[in-house]
């Protein structure tokens, strides 16, 4: 343990990318606030963890790293959907085991575990080793509180949801101010064999909620669960925007032979893709349109795997005939994206998103309006709350579910493009003013800063008790 540090956190992420990087973030910046800190990421292995097995080689900062657990072959092997919660709970052995051992070797006390939306079975590991936990949220506060409605209305129901399915149904959520349609709820949790809320049955017993979010950007859905006596304290520490944001030279200087403000960017981040059909609708769309354009173009990956989009060899197999001799100029299609380094350049005057999280933070910190068309996970609802909620976007197709049939035509894609585009949208303003707010959070006495000072406060009464 390094000179000066008194105490550890230990981060317990489900082993997916996206989870991976939001512990590593959070625990950066626990670390950069207060040097006494330390952190442990607790790495569990799933069958295809390429990317985090190199994402995880290097040490992203003095006083953060990486503790791998040896992977349980019996339980990954036969790893599904409906099996995580089943995965998670075989790794409290070993998890328990490690992080004992770790302590041992260290000349310092365990202050609390962190863990993630999807591990909250290892609140027994903490339980164990008396240490309290939180539980770090990727997604936004009011996506928290529609997954604890749901959980409530599941049970009421007796885990039978399909009474909503399909409906034209929408309920009163306390953290939203309109009511929220069925239509862009999970769509796992309309399945009775998968688990989706079996880990929310936990949230209450964890000593609070650390949430990339903030005030300015969520006020109703922050007040909301700050106002509930039964829950635990919120702590929205946000936003959060992942580091390593350079971009390739090529696409950089493409925009930089742009106007102003003139490109839509299409990126439907790193699970994203489109069968041919859908995407030859898309290219026919910004045909139509007349706007720049720069496309991030996925090849879906091979059936029944758990591996992510790749790169086409070739994208005019997938396009229209002749669309990029046709768009040449005003177009560019390109594989992955350095989307922070995109979204920050003057000429990018509109995304296209898949509405993850982490990108509606990014296009907020870049000011950049957004059309939203969701494909799986929450991101119906986090559609729904940018463009009923915040009115920040605008709907290309807010329900769309990405195992669906539906093909969504080049008419609507548009349309929604043409208003993206519009100077005269309302929903500029509002991104700019949301723009300026969350560059302040982190200031001196702002929301964040201050709302991490009191996190930091928490996590070390909570642990000196714990040890007394």
């Amino acid at each position: 343990m390094s000179v000066g540090v008194k105490a550890t956190l230990v981060f317990i992420p489900f082993p997916s990318m996206s989870h991976l990087v939001s512990a590593v973030e959070t625990a950066k910046l626990l670390t950069a606030r207060d040097e006494s800190l330390a952190a442990t990421i607790l790495v569990m292995k799933l069958p295809a963890d390429t990317k985090i097995s190199s994402y995880t080689e290097t040490t992203p900062h003095p006083r953060i790293n990486f503790l791998h657990l040896q992977q349980n072959k019996s339980a990954s092997s036969t790893l599904t959907k409906n099996r995580i919660l089943g995965f998670v709970e075989s790794h409290k052995g070993p998890a328990r085991d490690a992080i004992t051992e770790m302590m041992q070797r260290q000349n310092g006390r365990l202050a609390a575990f962190m863990l993630g939306m999807f591990t909250t079975p290892m609140i027994d590991v903490a339980n164990e080793l008396a240490t309290p936990a939180y539980i770090f949220f990727p997604c936004g506060s009011a996506s928290l509180g529609l997954m604890l409605h749901l959980r409530s209305l599941h049970d009421d129901r007796g885990g039978d949801m399909t009474e909503y399915e399909d409906s034209d149904s929408a309920i009163h959520i306390p953290t939203h101010v309109n009511p929220v349609p069925a239509k862009v709820w999970p769509a796992r949790i309309f399945d009775k064999d998968i688990g989706f809320l079996d880990f929310a049955r936990r949230y209450k017993e964890s000593r609070g909620f650390v949430i990339n979010t903030f005030l300015e950007l969520e006020s109703h859905a922050i007040a909301s669960l700050s106002t509930d006596e039964k829950f635990p304290p919120v702590y929205p520490v946000g936003p959060m925007i992942q580091s390593g944001g350079e971009g390739t030279d090529e696409i950089i200087s493409w925009l930089d032979e742009q106007p102003r403000s003139s490109v839509v960017f299409l990126c439907f981040g790193s699970k994203g893709w489109f069968e041919s059909d859908q995407v030859k609708e898309i290219a026919a769309a910004l045909e139509q349109s007349g706007a720049r354009f720069l496309w991030s173009l996925r090849k879906p990956p091979p059936k029944d795997t758990m591996e992510s989009p790749g790169e086409y060899e070739n994208p005019e197999q997938v396009l229209p005939e002749g669309f990029l001799e046709r768009s040449m100029g005003i177009g560019k299609v390109i594989g992955w994206a350095p989307q922070v380094a995109v979204l920050s350049h003057p000429a990018v005057g509109g995304f296209v998103s898949h509405c993850g999280w982490n990108s509606i933070l990014e296009s907020v910190w870049c000011g950049v309006p957004v059309a939203a068309w969701p494909l799986s996970a929450e991101q119906q609802a986090n559609a729904f709350l940018l463009i009923k909620e915040l009115e920040m976007a605008v709907e290309i197709k807010m329900d769309y579910r990405k195992n669906s049939d539906v093909i969504v035509d080049a008419e609507t894609i548009e349309s929604a493009i043409r208003r993206l585009m519009d100077p005269r949208n309302t929903i500029r303003l509002k991104a700019k003013e949301m723009h300026d707010q969350s560059r302040t959070t982190f200031v001196q006495g702002g929301s964040s800063y201050n709302s991490l000072g009191r996190l930091i406060e928490s996590i070390m009464d909570n642990s000196f008790l714990s040890t007394n």
